[in-house]
């Protein structure tokens, strides 16, 4: 049975533990360090929907972790993109661009984030390499890599793709129309969406798929009537007995599914259909009172991760599907804007730096010498 009152979202020391994480790993969490572009961003995120990032941050770490992301954009053959770390390149490489320097798409994404979500002003982007890197990871059946010799190539890495190009509010860098038709053909019987075609349907790849598709689409309904209807009933069904969503058919409540199947009702227009005080319930009994949430109820440092990936999503799950504000100050947080993961005003301040200066008609006849 869930409790009939909601126990306070320690958002303090969620944001603790987010800063802890940013400044060394534990140990449970070294194997994490290849993707540590990522970790960051889920830190950062973890600080800026919980509206903590400037009461436990200072200027020069703000500026410290801007630099530090900037030092991972890399050019290439293959164009420029963010990689995830430095681990794998020699401090005093003597080559210009090395095959195992490139960027990988979604470090990209949650680089361009993690810089919205710190101010920058996106002086050093290099967006024509950018779109010329997204170009170089699609793939001749719409879907993209997430590197350009390779790698992963599924429903993740293609909506990252769109995130991007909607960033730079540039589509140029891919083939839309076959992109979309991957995603369409990622969708499974059960009206969710598998990683690649005839793959089980699952929470995270479906936000993906709906995601992208109202990216591209601008629509606010991408789906007809029918698959919309589908998709929906499946979605809500993850919900289980103790409040959290399960990520597949028969499968335990998972913390970051509170997100990736949330998220998905919520850019349906049926978030209402979620059950938010036991959702709310099921993450406050995934918090360590130390801070940080875990995956599922009982878990602490001593036998798992506590990782900022279950706490960002948890609290981007609670940002955007609210319990009722009668629960207490605690669980108000920054709202979220639910297509690129991000609060509204990180993703305002993306849309609005990331993209190429507009150039007026006298200054552009006035640099062709007219």
């Amino acid at each position: 049975m869930l409790p009939t009152s909601l126990p306070p979202l320690s958002k303090g020391g969620h944001a603790t533990h987010c800063k802890r994480c940013l400044s060394g790993l534990p140990a449970s969490q070294v194997d994490i360090d290849p993707a540590k572009l990522a970790l960051s961003f889920y830190c950062l995120g973890s600080l800026d929907v919980s509206g903590e990032l400037e009461k436990k941050t200072r200027d020069w770490e703000r500026e410290h972790w801007r630099e530090w992301i900037w030092g991972q954009q890399t050019c290439g053959h293959y164009g420029t993109g963010f990689r995830a770390s430095s681990y794998m390149t020699a401090k005093h490489s003597a080559e210009e661009h090395s095959g195992y320097d490139n960027p990988q798409i979604i470090m990209t994404y949650t680089a361009l984030l993690s810089l919205s979500i710190l101010r920058d002003n996106f002086s050093r982007l290099d967006r024509k390499g950018l779109l010329k890197f997204l170009r170089s990871c699609q793939n001749v059946d719409g879907s993209f890599s997430s590197e350009p010799l390779g790698g992963d190539s599924d429903l993740r890495t293609t909506f990252c793709a769109f995130a991007i190009s909607t960033m730079l509010d540039d589509w140029s860098g891919m083939d839309v129309a076959s992109a979309l038709q991957f995603i369409r053909s990622c969708r499974t019987y059960e009206g969710g969406y598998g990683q690649s075609p005839f793959g089980e349907a699952l929470g995270g790849t479906t936000y993906c798929a709906l995601a992208s598709l109202r990216l591209a689409t601008k629509q606010p309904d991408p789906l007809t009537l029918q698959d919309r209807q589908k998709t929906v009933r499946w979605l809500v069904q993850n919900q289980a007995s103790n409040g959290g969503f399960s990520g597949r058919t028969n499968k335990d409540a998972d913390a970051c599914y509170c997100f990736w199947c949330g998220a998905s009702l919520h850019v349906l227009d049926a978030g209402d259909l979620v059950d938010k005080a036991a959702m709310s319930s099921f993450i406050a009994s995934c918090q360590f009172k130390y801070g940080g949430i875990a995956k599922i109820p009982g878990e602490h440092p001593a036998n798992a991760v506590l990782d900022p990936y279950h706490t960002y999503l948890s609290l981007a799950a609670a940002a955007l599907l609210p319990p009722d504000s009668s629960d207490g100050t605690s669980w108000a947080l920054c709202p979220l804007d639910p297509l690129l993961n991000a609060t509204y005003q990180t993703s305002s301040w993306a849309r609005a730096h990331i993209p190429a200066p507009k150039v007026d008609d006298d200054d552009a006849l006035g640099d062709a010498g007219i």
